[in-house]
């Protein structure tokens, strides 16, 4: 079957590409061994960072930052990621300091089983630079499957974790699970003894949905637990219902009256759906919780989760206020998480979002702009520099076509890449051929190259060419050229109702993926007629292929994938055939496991 196109429209002008009101970063940060940033004033917790044990932390100031990205940011509607992909984030979240990784849900698919374990002994093995090896953690049920993959996975990295949860709402054990308290408590007990039984020294445990459970009723399932061996007991608000000073009495309520609170960690996991999540942990902090649950860009399922950069920038600022709590968390490097999982997950960050938004630290009022120029602290309750953002021009370089290897990786490095080698040989060729068209080059136009040429998905199928017809005067027709990994060339005609469709229709009759097109958006990555155009295309596969919900719920797997180029037809090319190589990598990597 062909994909479906219907909803394209049937031709884009240069107009449509170039009125975008706003301008989304598109860009990635490289992770390859880390060169010294330039000086900053700030000043970082990290060398103070606990020795890890478990149920304990020495000093009860220290906050455990505990990244669910992989696991809970990937339930985001086509925020599928390649165990590549996985693998390079889960890398920058040790990086960040990150003190727990949860890196999946090994029982979903095979595939995720793998993504976990290489992550267990890849990352949860390695000493970064200020001796943090990170605990790589994997969700499972309360159920001895899951259990299973869940130890199968993670017992290869240094320090493994396997968290386990069932919901304890009255609602949920009715409806979802149809189970009695006592079966639930029971179910509870058993698992986490299970999951001890096996070998594994550190077992979280969840009461899904402990917002609108009963109080009684969660403190006497937390007390068994904790003597069936749980570690750490994470408190969440499943579906974001609590607002601060409710969650906040929750876990001081759990931590006043939960027999044997003293020997675990009392944690937090906050949904965003009234948009109070980091505000939920944060009160969940200040009355008790030493372990906060997390994603980088607030991403997750719904409305998505409490914010690591939020969360991890208000304890900086605040901390004080808190009573003195910090984290072990490298600040300089949020930008760079926050780029890498935007890009591979290909869910934009808008530009207003808090600390990492493209408008975080733009200021255009002119009384602003006067009390900037006069003293920064006048608008700015912190330094970009802080979250490893370089101001811009600060090399004084202006890119163009005359510029060489050294000017272009010198200035991305100030936007905080470090691409080198073949990489950086590839999307020199990229500039210079945007360069010999465009008289200057901007950033953003540089963001845009590296994340359509640097950060794509294993490739199995490689854009070439595209020659296009189109216009009132006749149908439209594409030619299409791509590559295999063979370098063999594959060409395609095809008509369609605009010139984007006919491409993507003759992509098809080259790649025989029958796929469902779920999304197609572009943007202007800057102002003017000669502007980069940025595209995002979601797609599904036709076969329906399926991976499990941690809801026990079927559901099918959505890629996404971005292009760019001055060209709008081949930047639409380039998104779609990203996606469909994310898609076949997978289906190529569970199919071989």
């Amino acid at each position: 079957m062909a994909a479906y196109h219907s909803h394209i429209p049937n031709f884009f002008s240069p107009t449509t590409t170039t009125a975008a009101a706003t301008k989304p970063i598109h860009t990635l940060l490289h992770f390859k061994p880390s060169t010294t940033p330039p000086p900053t004033t700030f000043k970082l917790h990290c060398s103070h960072r606990p020795t890890y044990t478990p149920s304990h932390i020495p000093n009860p100031n220290y906050i455990r930052i505990f990244d669910t990205t992989l696991r809970d940011g990937e339930q985001s509607p086509g925020a599928t990621m390649t165990t590549k992909q996985k693998l390079d984030i889960a890398r920058h979240l040790a990086k960040l300091g990150v003190d727990i990784i949860e890196a999946g849900f090994p029982a979903s698919s095979e595939a995720d089983l793998e993504a976990v374990k290489l992550i267990a002994q890849e990352v949860g093995n390695v000493v970064t630079d200020d001796g943090h090896v990170p605990v790589i953690c994997g969700l499972a049920r309360c159920n001895k499957s899951d259990i299973d993959k869940a130890w199968e996975a993670v017992k290869y990295a240094k320090f493994p974790r396997i968290h386990t949860f069932i919901a304890t709402s009255e609602i949920h054990m009715k409806y979802k699970l149809k189970m009695s308290k006592e079966e639930v408590i029971e179910k509870a007990r058993s698992m986490v003894a299970y999951a001890r039984s096996l070998g594994c020294d550190d077992v979280e445990f969840s009461p899904e949905d402990a917002g609108r459970s009963e109080r009684e009723f969660l403190y006497e399932i937390l007390g068994e637990v904790i003597k069936a061996g749980a570690t750490t007991l994470n408190i969440p608000d499943t579906v974001g219902y609590n607002w601060p000073r409710e969650f906040g009495q929750l876990i001081a309520d759990i931590k006043a009256n939960t027999p044997g609170i003293e020997n675990v960690i009392i944690s937090t996991h906050c949904q965003n759906d009234l948009g109070l999540s980091t505000a939920n942990t944060l009160e969940g902090a200040y009355n008790g919780a030493r372990q906060l649950e997390v994603t980088v860009n607030g991403i997750g399922e719904r409305a998505g989760n409490a914010s690591l950069e939020e969360v991890v920038m208000t304890i900086k600022c605040k901390g004080d206020l808190l009573g003195g709590l910090y984290t072990g968390i490298n600040t300089r490097h949020i930008v760079m998480a926050s780029k890498m999982v935007e890009e591979y997950s290909g869910l934009q960050v808008q530009p207003h979002k808090a600390i990492v938004g493209a408008n975080a630290f733009a200021h255009e009022s002119g009384i602003h702009q006067d009390g900037m120029l006069k003293n920064k602290s006048t608008y700015e309750i912190m330094s970009p520099e802080d979250i490893g953002l370089y101001r811009s021009n600060e090399s004084g370089l202006t890119l163009g076509k005359l510029s060489g290897r050294h000017a272009l990786k010198a200035k991305l490095f100030e936007l905080g890449y470090d691409i080198d080698g073949r990489e950086l040989n590839d999307l020199f060729w990229r500039f210079k051929s945007v360069a010999e068209v465009k008289k200057v080059i901007t950033d953003d136009d540089l963001r845009a190259l590296v994340s359509d040429e640097v950060f794509q998905p294993t490739v199995i199928w490689k854009f070439g060419d595209v020659q296009v017809t189109c216009g009132t005067l006749g149908l439209s027709t594409a030619t299409v050229k791509l590559l295999d990994n063979d370098g063999t060339e594959h060409v395609a005609c095809s008509t369609g109702t605009g010139p984007v469709d006919a491409a993507y229709k003759a992509v098809d009759l080259i790649v025989k993926a029958p796929v469902k097109l779920l999304e197609y958006s572009m943007s202007a990555v800057t102002a003017g007629i000669d502007a980069i155009a940025s595209t995002r295309v979601v797609i599904s596969a036709e076969d329906h292929y399926t991976t499990t919900h941690s809801s026990g719920e079927q559901i099918a797997r959505t890629y996404s994938g971005t292009g760019a180029s001055m060209d709008i037809v081949i930047s639409s090319v380039r998104a779609y055939v990203g996606a469909l190589n994310k898609m076949l990598g997978l289906k190529k990597h569970s199919t071989s496991s």
